[in-house]
């Protein structure tokens, strides 16, 4: 499918998921997104992963069983309007409760981009087979990754939250 050109607020990190510092940085983007939908039903939090260059490189099937996870770099990211500006972003910051990494966070646009996709059900540590499906449909396709893949997740979670309902949308950019 092609996905159209999104904007967000975002802000980048490295390291494993589910780190104290990967929390802070996802709490950060949601709250600033929280602001500037003033009224708003909340942010879904998104979350773009690769490796660093020099590292092997993966297809979809084999996003995180080929390279150490904690050299995995992330950026978290909440759609926000494509008429928010940087004064916008600059008066969010200074309204948001918590000063956590505030500076850090961006505005940032994903460009319009042929994706595959599928939906996880389901505890994170069980993502790998539903990439291994996702993978062979595009390998079927003729089709191989192209660029960070992309978590959409649909639920809310922290740290402590269950994950055996949690709904996340996994999208690889494909070519």
């Amino acid at each position: 499918m092609r996905t159209p050109a999104v904007h967000y607020v975002s802000i980048s990190g490295s390291g494993a998921p589910g780190t104290d510092a990967f929390y802070r940085k996802k709490a950060a983007v949601a709250e600033i997104a929280r602001v500037l939908d003033e009224g708003g039903s909340g942010p879904v939090v998104e979350i773009q992963y690769w490796y660093p260059t020099g590292s092997t490189p993966v297809e979809i099937a084999d996003f995180y069983s080929v390279n150490p996870i904690p050299s995995l770099r992330y950026r978290v990211l909440a759609l926000v309007p494509a008429t928010t500006t940087a004064d916008d972003l600059a008066a969010a910051r200074a309204r948001a409760a918590s000063p956590i990494a505030m500076d850090e966070i961006e505005l940032f646009t994903l460009p319009e981009r042929d994706v595959v996709q599928v939906m996880h059900h389901g505890p994170f540590a069980e993502e790998f087979g539903t990439l291994a499906r996702l993978g062979e449909f595009a390998q079927g396709l003729g089709l191989h990754r192209n660029g960070p893949h992309h978590e959409l997740h649909l639920d809310g979670f922290t740290r402590e939250t269950p994950q055996h309902s949690l709904r996340t949308i996994l999208r690889d950019p494909v070519a």
